[in-house]
């Protein structure tokens, strides 16, 4: 970490991932360039391991000041991978479609952190997960403890072609 740089360490954790049953939790961890250090948790149920993967950071992010620079730690590469190779521009570009001409999934919360990228300098630093990184171990342990409590479903969207209605 630079003298003048944030570092955020986040992840999300996810058990029954995508179902009714599905209990959700993140972590971020947010460093001030003078090392004092804040945590913030969060969690839903009925969601998935890459939304809370995505809040982590969404949320790690917007809490340091605009202008700010920073060091985005995750082990998700999802996550790294958008923001480092570009994926977000390609879906901004192809209408958010994959390049398999597929909707782009949680583009509610990409588009929230594309609003928080634009006010930042953000480097994403991939991590493998659960293989001795302090911080990521720590965050990860947030975030399994944040999907045992009680949180409510996520007000999430529905994909793209569905109504929330079943035909058969």
């Amino acid at each position: 970490m630079s003298a003048t740089e944030y570092t955020v360490v986040t992840d999300g954790a996810c058990s029954a991932n995508g179902t009714d049953e599905a209990r959700g939790g993140w972590a971020a961890i947010v460093i001030t360039p003078t090392g004092e250090e804040t945590v913030f948790t969060g969690g839903a149920a009925m969601t998935t391991n890459n939304r809370m993967e995505l809040i982590a950071a969404i949320e790690g992010i917007a809490t340091t000041p605009e202008g700010a620079s920073v060091e985005l730690i995750t082990d998700s590469s999802y996550v790294a991978k958008a923001i480092s190779e570009g994926w977000l521009e390609s879906w901004q570009k192809r209408s958010w479609k994959t390049a398999g001409r597929k909707p782009v999934k949680n583009r509610d919360l990409w588009e929230r952190m594309i609003v928080e990228l634009d006010r930042r300098r953000v480097r994403p630093t991939q991590v493998k997960g659960h293989a001795g990184h302090p911080a990521n171990e720590r965050a990860d342990r947030l975030a399994q403890d944040a999907a045992t409590e009680d949180w409510p479903p996520e007000d999430m969207p529905p994909e793209v072609g569905q109504l929330g209605l079943d035909f058969d």
